[in-house]
Protein backbone atom coordinates (compact mmCIF):
# COMPACT_ATOMS: atom_id res chain seq x y z
CA UNK A 1 0.00 0.00 0.00
CA UNK A 2 1.38 3.41 -0.98
CA UNK A 3 2.18 5.55 2.06
CA UNK A 4 1.44 9.17 1.16
CA UNK A 5 3.01 12.06 3.08
CA UNK A 6 0.73 14.03 5.39
CA UNK A 7 -0.26 17.59 4.68
CA UNK A 8 -0.02 20.16 7.49
CA UNK A 9 -3.79 19.91 8.01
CA UNK A 10 -3.67 16.13 8.25
CA UNK A 11 -0.70 16.27 10.64
CA UNK A 12 -2.41 18.76 12.95
CA UNK A 13 -5.69 16.85 12.92
CA UNK A 14 -4.12 13.47 13.58
CA UNK A 15 -1.45 14.53 16.04
CA UNK A 16 -3.49 16.93 18.16
CA UNK A 17 -6.73 15.00 18.23
CA UNK A 18 -9.68 17.17 19.20
CA UNK A 19 -7.43 20.06 20.25
CA UNK A 20 -5.62 20.11 16.92
CA UNK A 21 -8.89 20.08 14.96
CA UNK A 22 -10.39 22.83 17.12
CA UNK A 23 -7.26 24.96 16.82
CA UNK A 24 -7.12 24.47 13.08
CA UNK A 25 -10.79 25.44 12.76
CA UNK A 26 -10.12 28.61 14.73
CA UNK A 27 -7.05 29.51 12.69
CA UNK A 28 -8.56 28.82 9.29
CA UNK A 29 -12.28 29.37 9.88
CA UNK A 30 -12.77 25.92 8.38
CA UNK A 31 -16.46 24.93 8.38
CA UNK A 32 -15.56 21.30 7.84
CA UNK A 33 -14.03 21.19 11.33
CA UNK A 34 -16.25 23.71 13.09
CA UNK A 35 -19.69 23.17 14.66
CA UNK A 36 -22.57 23.02 12.14
CA UNK A 37 -24.08 26.40 11.31
CA UNK A 38 -27.60 25.01 10.89
CA UNK A 39 -29.24 24.65 14.28
CA UNK A 40 -32.17 22.22 14.54
CA UNK A 41 -31.53 21.44 10.90
CA UNK A 42 -32.07 17.71 11.09
CA UNK A 43 -32.88 14.78 13.32
CA UNK A 44 -36.09 13.83 15.12
CA UNK A 45 -38.30 16.48 16.70
CA UNK A 46 -40.99 14.12 18.05
CA UNK A 47 -41.61 10.34 18.16
CA UNK A 48 -42.01 9.05 14.58
CA UNK A 49 -44.78 6.82 13.28
CA UNK A 50 -42.97 5.95 10.03
CA UNK A 51 -39.41 4.80 9.55
CA UNK A 52 -39.31 4.44 5.77
CA UNK A 53 -41.27 5.53 2.72
CA UNK A 54 -42.18 4.23 -0.70
CA UNK A 55 -43.55 6.78 -3.16
CA UNK A 56 -45.42 5.65 -6.27
CA UNK A 57 -45.35 8.52 -8.80
CA UNK A 58 -47.72 8.44 -11.78
CA UNK A 59 -45.80 10.59 -14.26
CA UNK A 60 -47.84 12.75 -16.65
CA UNK A 61 -50.94 13.74 -14.69
CA UNK A 62 -53.30 10.90 -13.73
CA UNK A 63 -56.93 11.80 -14.45
CA UNK A 64 -58.92 12.04 -11.18
CA UNK A 65 -62.41 11.89 -12.73
CA UNK A 66 -61.47 8.65 -14.51
CA UNK A 67 -59.92 6.92 -11.49
CA UNK A 68 -60.91 7.93 -7.94
CA UNK A 69 -63.02 11.14 -8.18
CA UNK A 70 -66.51 10.14 -9.34
CA UNK A 71 -68.38 13.04 -10.98
CA UNK A 72 -71.99 12.25 -11.96
CA UNK A 73 -72.42 15.87 -13.11
CA UNK A 74 -70.14 15.09 -16.03
CA UNK A 75 -72.75 12.63 -17.26
CA UNK A 76 -75.56 15.17 -16.97
CA UNK A 77 -73.60 17.96 -18.62
CA UNK A 78 -71.80 15.83 -21.21
CA UNK A 79 -71.34 17.71 -24.48
CA UNK A 80 -72.05 21.19 -23.13
CA UNK A 81 -69.53 24.01 -23.64
CA UNK A 82 -68.95 25.19 -20.07
CA UNK A 83 -65.19 25.58 -19.98
CA UNK A 84 -63.15 28.79 -20.02
CA UNK A 85 -63.49 30.74 -23.27
CA UNK A 86 -59.79 31.52 -23.45
CA UNK A 87 -57.11 28.84 -23.33
CA UNK A 88 -55.57 28.83 -19.82
CA UNK A 89 -51.81 28.93 -19.41
CA UNK A 90 -50.28 25.49 -19.81
CA UNK A 91 -53.23 24.00 -21.70
CA UNK A 92 -52.12 22.51 -24.98
CA UNK A 93 -55.42 23.27 -26.74
CA UNK A 94 -58.59 25.28 -26.24
CA UNK A 95 -61.04 23.61 -23.83
CA UNK A 96 -63.71 21.54 -25.51
CA UNK A 97 -67.09 20.40 -24.30
CA UNK A 98 -67.70 18.71 -20.95
CA UNK A 99 -66.80 15.03 -21.28
CA UNK A 100 -68.12 12.29 -19.05
CA UNK A 101 -65.81 9.49 -17.99
CA UNK A 102 -65.88 6.59 -20.43
CA UNK A 103 -65.38 4.23 -17.46
CA UNK A 104 -67.96 2.88 -15.07
CA UNK A 105 -67.67 3.71 -11.36
CA UNK A 106 -68.80 1.60 -8.41
CA UNK A 107 -68.60 1.90 -4.63
CA UNK A 108 -66.23 -0.40 -2.79
CA UNK A 109 -65.49 -1.48 0.76
CA UNK A 110 -67.27 -0.51 3.94
CA UNK A 111 -66.40 3.13 3.23
CA UNK A 112 -68.23 3.06 -0.11
CA UNK A 113 -65.30 4.61 -1.91
CA UNK A 114 -66.02 5.29 -5.59
CA UNK A 115 -63.41 3.75 -7.92
CA UNK A 116 -63.54 3.34 -11.69
CA UNK A 117 -63.13 0.06 -13.52
CA UNK A 118 -59.53 0.94 -14.48
CA UNK A 119 -58.42 0.10 -10.90
CA UNK A 120 -60.11 -3.21 -9.99
CA UNK A 121 -57.27 -4.25 -7.66
CA UNK A 122 -56.90 -0.97 -5.75
CA UNK A 123 -60.68 -0.94 -5.34
CA UNK A 124 -60.26 -3.92 -3.01
CA UNK A 125 -58.03 -2.07 -0.54
CA UNK A 126 -59.73 1.36 -0.38
CA UNK A 127 -60.75 0.80 3.24
CA UNK A 128 -57.05 0.78 4.13
CA UNK A 129 -56.14 3.98 2.28
CA UNK A 130 -56.50 7.67 3.14
CA UNK A 131 -57.38 9.98 0.25
CA UNK A 132 -56.47 13.61 -0.34
CA UNK A 133 -59.27 14.51 -2.75
CA UNK A 134 -58.41 18.19 -3.27
CA UNK A 135 -54.73 18.26 -4.13
CA UNK A 136 -53.75 21.29 -6.22
CA UNK A 137 -50.65 22.90 -7.66
CA UNK A 138 -49.54 26.19 -9.22
CA UNK A 139 -48.90 25.24 -12.84
CA UNK A 140 -50.34 23.29 -15.77
CA UNK A 141 -46.87 22.51 -17.16
CA UNK A 142 -45.29 19.10 -16.53
CA UNK A 143 -41.74 20.20 -15.68
CA UNK A 144 -42.54 22.86 -13.08
CA UNK A 145 -45.39 20.76 -11.65
CA UNK A 146 -43.12 17.74 -11.26
CA UNK A 147 -40.48 19.92 -9.60
CA UNK A 148 -43.13 21.25 -7.22
CA UNK A 149 -44.40 17.82 -6.20
CA UNK A 150 -40.86 16.53 -5.70
CA UNK A 151 -39.01 19.55 -4.33
CA UNK A 152 -41.65 22.08 -3.22
CA UNK A 153 -40.53 24.62 -5.83
CA UNK A 154 -41.31 25.09 -9.52
CA UNK A 155 -37.72 25.91 -10.48
CA UNK A 156 -34.69 23.60 -10.67
CA UNK A 157 -31.92 23.64 -8.09
CA UNK A 158 -33.85 22.65 -4.97
CA UNK A 159 -33.45 19.37 -3.07
CA UNK A 160 -36.00 16.61 -3.57
CA UNK A 161 -38.03 15.25 -0.68
CA UNK A 162 -35.97 12.06 -0.65
CA UNK A 163 -32.79 14.12 -0.30
CA UNK A 164 -34.27 16.18 2.55
CA UNK A 165 -35.24 12.97 4.35
CA UNK A 166 -31.78 11.49 3.80
CA UNK A 167 -30.23 14.69 5.15
CA UNK A 168 -32.55 14.79 8.15
CA UNK A 169 -32.45 11.16 9.24
CA UNK A 170 -29.50 9.50 7.55
CA UNK A 171 -29.35 5.85 6.68
CA UNK A 172 -30.92 2.83 8.35
CA UNK A 173 -28.39 0.35 6.95
CA UNK A 174 -24.84 1.19 5.95
CA UNK A 175 -24.61 -1.28 3.05
CA UNK A 176 -27.43 0.07 0.86
CA UNK A 177 -28.29 3.58 -0.41
CA UNK A 178 -30.58 5.69 1.78
CA UNK A 179 -32.58 7.15 -1.15
CA UNK A 180 -33.22 4.94 -4.21
CA UNK A 181 -35.01 5.89 -7.43
CA UNK A 182 -36.53 3.23 -9.72
CA UNK A 183 -37.48 4.93 -13.01
CA UNK A 184 -39.67 3.49 -15.74
CA UNK A 185 -37.60 1.22 -17.99
CA UNK A 186 -38.74 3.28 -21.00
CA UNK A 187 -37.05 6.44 -19.74
CA UNK A 188 -36.69 9.10 -17.07
CA UNK A 189 -39.58 11.40 -16.07
CA UNK A 190 -39.99 15.08 -16.91
CA UNK A 191 -36.93 17.04 -15.65
CA UNK A 192 -34.87 13.85 -15.94
CA UNK A 193 -32.63 13.34 -12.88
CA UNK A 194 -33.40 16.77 -11.44
CA UNK A 195 -36.57 15.40 -9.79
CA UNK A 196 -34.40 13.43 -7.38
CA UNK A 197 -31.49 15.85 -7.10
CA UNK A 198 -29.94 16.90 -3.79
CA UNK A 199 -29.94 20.55 -4.92
CA UNK A 200 -27.87 22.60 -2.47
CA UNK A 201 -27.74 19.84 0.15
CA UNK A 202 -24.50 17.83 0.41
CA UNK A 203 -24.12 15.67 -2.69
CA UNK A 204 -24.29 12.37 -0.82
CA UNK A 205 -28.03 12.90 -0.31
CA UNK A 206 -28.98 12.71 -4.00
CA UNK A 207 -31.08 9.77 -5.17
CA UNK A 208 -29.31 6.61 -6.30
CA UNK A 209 -30.67 5.70 -9.72
CA UNK A 210 -31.24 1.96 -10.21
CA UNK A 211 -32.04 0.36 -13.57
CA UNK A 212 -34.10 -2.59 -12.40
CA UNK A 213 -34.16 -4.31 -15.80
CA UNK A 214 -30.40 -4.21 -16.36
CA UNK A 215 -28.01 -7.07 -15.58
CA UNK A 216 -26.05 -4.41 -13.70
CA UNK A 217 -28.74 -2.29 -11.95
CA UNK A 218 -26.06 -0.03 -10.47
CA UNK A 219 -23.28 0.47 -13.05
CA UNK A 220 -19.59 0.12 -12.17
CA UNK A 221 -20.26 -1.64 -8.89
CA UNK A 222 -17.98 -4.47 -10.03
CA UNK A 223 -14.98 -4.41 -12.34
CA UNK A 224 -15.64 -5.86 -15.80
CA UNK A 225 -14.85 -9.57 -15.85
CA UNK A 226 -12.63 -9.16 -18.91
CA UNK A 227 -10.12 -7.24 -16.77
CA UNK A 228 -8.70 -10.08 -14.70
CA UNK A 229 -6.08 -7.86 -13.08
CA UNK A 230 -8.82 -5.74 -11.48
CA UNK A 231 -10.48 -8.55 -9.57
CA UNK A 232 -10.41 -9.56 -5.90
CA UNK A 233 -7.26 -8.39 -4.02
CA UNK A 234 -6.12 -6.00 -6.76
CA UNK A 235 -9.54 -4.39 -6.80
CA UNK A 236 -9.49 -4.03 -3.01
CA UNK A 237 -6.02 -2.46 -3.03
CA UNK A 238 -7.00 -0.07 -5.82
CA UNK A 239 -10.08 1.00 -3.90
CA UNK A 240 -8.05 1.62 -0.75
CA UNK A 241 -5.55 3.76 -2.65
CA UNK A 242 -8.28 5.77 -4.36
CA UNK A 243 -9.99 6.40 -1.04
CA UNK A 244 -6.73 7.60 0.50
CA UNK A 245 -6.16 9.98 -2.42
CA UNK A 246 -9.77 11.17 -2.33
CA UNK A 247 -9.70 11.86 1.41
CA UNK A 248 -6.51 13.86 1.09
CA UNK A 249 -8.00 15.82 -1.83
CA UNK A 250 -11.25 16.43 0.10
CA UNK A 251 -9.41 17.66 3.21
CA UNK A 252 -7.87 20.43 1.11
CA UNK A 253 -11.30 21.41 -0.31
CA UNK A 254 -13.74 21.21 2.63
CA UNK A 255 -16.47 23.28 0.97
CA UNK A 256 -16.92 20.92 -1.99
CA UNK A 257 -19.47 18.33 -0.85
CA UNK A 258 -19.06 16.36 -4.09
CA UNK A 259 -15.71 15.05 -2.88
CA UNK A 260 -17.12 13.74 0.39
CA UNK A 261 -20.03 12.28 -1.56
CA UNK A 262 -17.63 10.48 -3.88
CA UNK A 263 -15.74 9.04 -0.92
CA UNK A 264 -18.99 7.96 0.73
CA UNK A 265 -20.14 6.45 -2.56
CA UNK A 266 -16.93 4.49 -2.84
CA UNK A 267 -17.26 3.17 0.68
CA UNK A 268 -20.90 2.26 0.05
CA UNK A 269 -20.00 0.60 -3.25
CA UNK A 270 -17.51 -1.65 -1.46
CA UNK A 271 -20.21 -2.74 1.00
CA UNK A 272 -22.77 -3.14 -1.78
CA UNK A 273 -20.52 -5.62 -3.57
CA UNK A 274 -21.71 -7.98 -0.86
CA UNK A 275 -25.26 -6.71 -0.22
CA UNK A 276 -26.52 -5.68 -3.68
CA UNK A 277 -26.36 -9.02 -5.53
CA UNK A 278 -28.64 -10.58 -2.92
CA UNK A 279 -30.98 -7.56 -2.67
CA UNK A 280 -31.45 -7.28 -6.44
CA UNK A 281 -31.91 -11.01 -7.04
CA UNK A 282 -35.68 -11.35 -7.50
CA UNK A 283 -35.24 -15.02 -8.38
CA UNK A 284 -34.96 -15.61 -4.63
CA UNK A 285 -38.66 -14.76 -4.34
CA UNK A 286 -41.23 -17.57 -4.60
CA UNK A 287 -43.12 -18.13 -7.84
CA UNK A 288 -46.30 -17.16 -6.00
CA UNK A 289 -44.82 -13.81 -4.98
CA UNK A 290 -43.53 -13.10 -8.48
CA UNK A 291 -46.94 -13.92 -9.94
CA UNK A 292 -48.69 -11.69 -7.38
CA UNK A 293 -46.60 -8.73 -8.51
CA UNK A 294 -47.40 -9.49 -12.14
CA UNK A 295 -43.91 -10.53 -13.21
CA UNK A 296 -45.41 -13.19 -15.48
CA UNK A 297 -47.45 -10.69 -17.50
CA UNK A 298 -45.89 -8.33 -20.04
CA UNK A 299 -48.05 -5.33 -19.12
CA UNK A 300 -47.29 -5.52 -15.38
CA UNK A 301 -43.78 -7.00 -15.44
CA UNK A 302 -41.78 -3.73 -15.42
CA UNK A 303 -43.67 -1.88 -12.69
CA UNK A 304 -44.17 -5.10 -10.75
CA UNK A 305 -40.45 -5.84 -10.84
CA UNK A 306 -39.67 -2.42 -9.43
CA UNK A 307 -42.33 -2.68 -6.72
CA UNK A 308 -40.92 -6.02 -5.64
CA UNK A 309 -37.38 -4.64 -5.67
CA UNK A 310 -38.61 -1.67 -3.63
CA UNK A 311 -39.95 -4.03 -0.96
CA UNK A 312 -36.66 -5.94 -0.86
CA UNK A 313 -34.71 -2.70 -0.48
CA UNK A 314 -36.98 -1.36 2.24
CA UNK A 315 -36.77 -4.51 4.35
CA UNK A 316 -32.96 -4.47 4.01
CA UNK A 317 -32.57 -0.88 5.22
CA UNK A 318 -33.19 1.61 2.42
CA UNK A 319 -35.16 4.50 3.88
CA UNK A 320 -36.83 6.09 0.83
CA UNK A 321 -37.72 4.39 -2.47
CA UNK A 322 -39.38 6.21 -5.34
CA UNK A 323 -41.04 4.14 -8.09
CA UNK A 324 -41.98 5.97 -11.29
CA UNK A 325 -44.69 4.98 -13.77
CA UNK A 326 -44.17 6.45 -17.22
CA UNK A 327 -41.31 8.34 -18.89
CA UNK A 328 -41.46 11.91 -20.14
CA UNK A 329 -43.08 12.53 -23.52
CA UNK A 330 -46.45 12.16 -25.19
CA UNK A 331 -46.88 8.37 -24.96
CA UNK A 332 -46.57 5.49 -22.47
CA UNK A 333 -47.44 7.64 -19.48
CA UNK A 334 -50.43 9.31 -17.76
CA UNK A 335 -50.46 12.33 -20.12
CA UNK A 336 -53.62 11.28 -21.95
CA UNK A 337 -54.24 14.13 -24.41
CA UNK A 338 -55.69 12.39 -27.43
CA UNK A 339 -57.86 9.50 -26.22
CA UNK A 340 -58.48 8.85 -22.53
CA UNK A 341 -60.51 5.74 -23.33
CA UNK A 342 -57.60 4.04 -25.11
CA UNK A 343 -54.60 5.53 -23.31
CA UNK A 344 -55.55 5.35 -19.64
CA UNK A 345 -56.50 1.63 -19.29
CA UNK A 346 -53.08 0.18 -20.24
CA UNK A 347 -51.29 2.60 -17.90
CA UNK A 348 -53.71 1.81 -15.08
CA UNK A 349 -53.42 -1.93 -15.66
CA UNK A 350 -49.62 -1.77 -15.65
CA UNK A 351 -49.57 -0.50 -12.04
CA UNK A 352 -52.81 -1.67 -10.42
CA UNK A 353 -51.95 -5.30 -9.59
CA UNK A 354 -48.33 -4.56 -8.58
CA UNK A 355 -49.40 -1.75 -6.22
CA UNK A 356 -51.84 -3.99 -4.37
CA UNK A 357 -49.32 -6.84 -4.29
CA UNK A 358 -46.80 -4.45 -2.73
CA UNK A 359 -49.31 -3.23 -0.17
CA UNK A 360 -50.31 -6.74 0.87
CA UNK A 361 -46.71 -7.95 0.89
CA UNK A 362 -45.64 -5.12 3.18
CA UNK A 363 -48.59 -5.81 5.43
CA UNK A 364 -48.02 -9.57 5.64
CA UNK A 365 -44.37 -9.03 6.60
CA UNK A 366 -45.17 -6.47 9.28
CA UNK A 367 -43.37 -3.76 7.31
CA UNK A 368 -46.49 -1.64 6.87
CA UNK A 369 -46.40 -0.88 10.61
CA UNK A 370 -43.51 1.52 10.07
CA UNK A 371 -43.62 2.10 6.29
CA UNK A 372 -45.55 4.94 4.65
CA UNK A 373 -46.88 4.35 1.12
CA UNK A 374 -47.69 7.41 -1.02
CA UNK A 375 -49.44 7.35 -4.44
CA UNK A 376 -49.44 10.62 -6.36
CA UNK A 377 -48.98 12.50 -9.64
CA UNK A 378 -48.00 16.06 -10.64
CA UNK A 379 -51.48 17.41 -11.54
CA UNK A 380 -54.89 16.35 -12.80
CA UNK A 381 -56.77 16.59 -16.09
CA UNK A 382 -59.62 18.67 -17.42
CA UNK A 383 -63.28 17.66 -17.28
CA UNK A 384 -63.47 19.22 -20.75
CA UNK A 385 -62.49 17.27 -23.82
CA UNK A 386 -59.30 17.99 -25.67
CA UNK A 387 -60.13 17.29 -29.28
CA UNK A 388 -62.98 14.83 -28.92
CA UNK A 389 -61.69 12.08 -26.60
CA UNK A 390 -58.65 13.39 -24.69
CA UNK A 391 -58.13 15.46 -21.56
CA UNK A 392 -55.73 18.39 -21.16
CA UNK A 393 -53.50 19.36 -18.21
CA UNK A 394 -55.28 20.70 -15.13
CA UNK A 395 -53.55 22.11 -12.05
CA UNK A 396 -56.90 22.77 -10.38
CA UNK A 397 -57.40 19.46 -8.58
CA UNK A 398 -56.09 15.90 -8.41
CA UNK A 399 -55.93 12.94 -6.04
CA UNK A 400 -53.25 11.50 -3.76
CA UNK A 401 -53.59 8.57 -1.40
CA UNK A 402 -51.48 7.43 1.55
CA UNK A 403 -51.40 4.23 3.55
CA UNK A 404 -49.46 2.50 6.29
CA UNK A 405 -47.61 3.93 9.27
CA UNK A 406 -49.53 6.64 11.10
CA UNK A 407 -52.34 6.88 8.54
CA UNK A 408 -56.03 6.64 9.46
CA UNK A 409 -57.41 4.00 7.13
CA UNK A 410 -60.57 4.64 5.12
CA UNK A 411 -60.74 8.42 5.50
CA UNK A 412 -60.58 11.24 2.97
CA UNK A 413 -59.86 14.96 3.18
CA UNK A 414 -61.14 17.66 0.87
CA UNK A 415 -63.22 17.51 -2.27
CA UNK A 416 -63.25 18.97 -5.76
CA UNK A 417 -66.09 20.89 -7.41
CA UNK A 418 -68.93 19.12 -9.23
CA UNK A 419 -66.95 18.92 -12.48
CA UNK A 420 -63.59 17.99 -10.97
CA UNK A 421 -62.06 21.17 -12.38
CA UNK A 422 -61.05 23.03 -9.20
CA UNK A 423 -60.82 22.26 -5.48
CA UNK A 424 -63.92 23.01 -3.42
CA UNK A 425 -62.96 22.13 0.16
CA UNK A 426 -59.80 21.14 1.98
CA UNK A 427 -57.34 22.42 -0.63
CA UNK A 428 -54.01 20.62 -0.20
CA UNK A 429 -50.72 21.70 -1.78
CA UNK A 430 -47.47 19.80 -2.03
CA UNK A 431 -46.34 21.79 1.02
CA UNK A 432 -49.06 20.18 3.10
CA UNK A 433 -48.32 16.71 1.76
CA UNK A 434 -44.60 17.16 2.47
CA UNK A 435 -45.28 18.57 5.95
CA UNK A 436 -47.48 15.55 6.71
CA UNK A 437 -44.90 13.06 5.48
CA UNK A 438 -42.14 14.71 7.52
CA UNK A 439 -44.41 14.78 10.56
CA UNK A 440 -44.96 11.02 10.29
CA UNK A 441 -41.18 10.60 10.17
CA UNK A 442 -40.83 12.56 13.42
CA UNK A 443 -39.74 15.82 11.78
CA UNK A 444 -41.16 19.31 12.23
CA UNK A 445 -41.13 20.69 8.68
CA UNK A 446 -40.51 24.23 9.96
CA UNK A 447 -37.36 23.16 11.80
CA UNK A 448 -35.78 21.11 9.03
CA UNK A 449 -33.64 23.81 7.44
CA UNK A 450 -30.39 24.31 5.55
CA UNK A 451 -28.68 27.67 5.20
CA UNK A 452 -27.65 28.53 1.66
CA UNK A 453 -27.19 31.92 0.03
CA UNK A 454 -27.94 33.58 3.37
CA UNK A 455 -31.40 31.95 3.62
CA UNK A 456 -32.59 29.11 5.84
CA UNK A 457 -34.25 26.98 3.18
CA UNK A 458 -36.70 24.19 3.85
CA UNK A 459 -38.68 21.62 1.85
CA UNK A 460 -41.97 23.44 2.52
CA UNK A 461 -40.54 26.94 1.80
CA UNK A 462 -42.68 29.31 3.92
CA UNK A 463 -45.86 27.24 3.61
CA UNK A 464 -47.37 23.97 4.73
CA UNK A 465 -49.47 22.43 7.45
CA UNK A 466 -49.87 18.86 8.62
CA UNK A 467 -53.08 17.29 7.33
CA UNK A 468 -54.21 15.95 10.68
CA UNK A 469 -57.52 14.67 9.26
CA UNK A 470 -55.77 11.65 7.74
CA UNK A 471 -53.57 10.80 10.72
CA UNK A 472 -54.30 7.90 13.06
Amino acid sequence: MLNLPLTRREMLTQSGGGFGAAALAAWLGDEAFAAPANKSKSGLHHPPKARRIIQLFMNGGASPMDTFDYKPELVRLHGQKLGPKEKPEGFTAAPGAVMKSPFEFAQHGETGRWVSTVFPHQAKIVDELAFLMAMTTKTNVHGPASYMMNTGFMLPGFPSMGSWISYALGNIADDLPTFVVLPDSRGLPYNQKADFSCGFLPAKHQGTLVNATSKTPIPNLFADSKYAFAQKKADKDTFALLQQLNKRHAAQRPDDSRLEARIAAGELAAKMQLSAPEAFDLARESKETQAAYGLNEKITEDFGRRCLLARRLLERGTRFVQVWSGPQGAVNNWDNHSNIQNQLPPMAKSVDQPIVALFRDLKSRGLLDDTLVVWTTEFGRTPFAQGSLGRDHNRGTFVTWLAGAGIKAGVSHGKSDDLGYQTAEGKTYCYDLHATILHLLGIDHERLTYRTGGIDRRLTDVHGHVVKEILA
